[in-house]
């Protein structure tokens, strides 16, 4: 049993939103959804890799679109600005490479914030919402 007798002093700290940095069970799955249905982004889309190493991090998704351009996908459950700068980090080396260059990106989620939607929009980042349940076969809103 553990008495307290006297508090001198009680406070607490707002510490902002989760980044989302760490992916959770419905992130990780989400991007093995999107790399087995990878046209969602695009008709023509093809998977190059998942989690492509990069020297600052992994990268969710590499692919090609229908013109035979290289897409870095960021990938979120809850699309924020901390996400938009990510990928926009990833681009930045990305397009270093004469391999890969130039390097589109593309910035998909559950929901997209619309501050991060603008940011993405102004850096010429894609937007694409992804619906988990319908990506996982479930089309029944009551099963939802």
């Amino acid at each position: 049993i553990i008495t307290m007798e006297e508090i001198l002093h009680d406070s607490s700290h707002e510490l902002g939103v989760d980044p989302g940095l760490i992916k959770d069970g419905v992130e990780a799955h989400l991007q093995e959804l999107l790399a087995d249905r990878i046209e969602i982004l695009g008709e023509g889309h093809t998977l190059i890799r998942r989690e492509y190493p990069t020297a600052i991090g992994p990268v969710d998704i590499l692919c090609r679109d229908a013109d035979g351009g290289t897409v870095a996908v960021e990938l979120k459950r809850r699309g924020d600005i901390d996400g938009v700068e990510q990928l926009t980090r990833y681009l930045e080396l990305l397009n270093r490479d004469p391999h890969l260059a130039p390097v589109k990106g593309i910035f998909a989620a559950q929901e997209i914030k619309p501050q991060a939607r603008v940011l993405a929009t102004d850096r010429g980042i894609g937007c694409v919402v992804l619906d988990y349940n319908a990506m996982r076969g479930i089309e029944d809103d009551k099963l939802r």
